[in-house]
């Protein structure tokens, strides 16, 4: 899932879930949600929707096609199949340590709310290792470097320091949450009210 192309497709799959969408509408749903795409042109998506069409993951939505031309230039909405679901859900299962970082890491935990709890306790956990071995990078460069930066540059690294502990406290909720939602603790049982206490033996 390195490359910039294939988290493309697992966004494309992803936003098609919700209904089907044309290309302009994709593009600006990519844009506004998914902040890695911000910069996504024609050029990039259309191609990706071609590869799409042809794979069997989405297929031409012929009733909103038709209901677009009918009132305006035509523009071909694209929906997704079957084929599709299963291969979304191949993405984020199978999804390795370019799931962790910066851009890739937010297209994923925009559609964290169709997957199982145990796909997205394992890329939290993720996340929150590349932020660690972050952090330990950056206050070891402090340590080394303290004296001979000027204050401006110091204030910058401090600042992403602060920024990646508040990610990382953040993360640390979220999976704490995750868990106990997936394994829940049963209550402890608790002694009926009037029943006699059992006598040590």
């Amino acid at each position: 899932m390195a490359k910039r192309s294939q988290i493309l497709e697992l966004a494309v799959l992803g936003l098609l879930h919700e209904h089907p969408m044309h290309g302009y509408e994709l593009r600006r749903q990519l844009n506004v949600q998914l902040g890695a795409f911000r910069a996504l042109s024609y050029g990039t998506l259309y191609p990706c929707l071609k590869d799409l069409v042809a794979r069997g993951w989405i297929a031409e939505d012929d009733t909103q096609t038709a209901a677009v031309a009918a009132s305006r230039r035509a523009k071909i909405s694209y929906k997704l199949t079957a084929e599709g679901k299963e291969r979304f859900q191949e993405l984020m299962t199978t999804s390795g340590s370019a799931a962790w970082e910066d851009d890739n890491f937010g297209v994923h935990f925009a559609f964290f709310g169709r997957t199982s709890a145990g796909v997205r306790i394992r890329i939290l956990e993720g996340r929150r290792s590349r932020l660690e071995e972050r952090m330990e990078a950056v206050r070891g460069s402090l340590a080394r470097s303290r004296d001979r930066l000027d204050s401006y540059t110091l204030e910058l690294q401090r600042h992403g320091l602060e920024s990646t502990e508040r990610e990382v406290r953040w993360l640390n909720e979220l999976i704490r949450t995750e868990h106990e939602q997936a394994f829940p603790v049963p209550p402890q049982q608790q002694p009926q009210q009037g029943s006699p206490e059992p006598r040590p033996s």
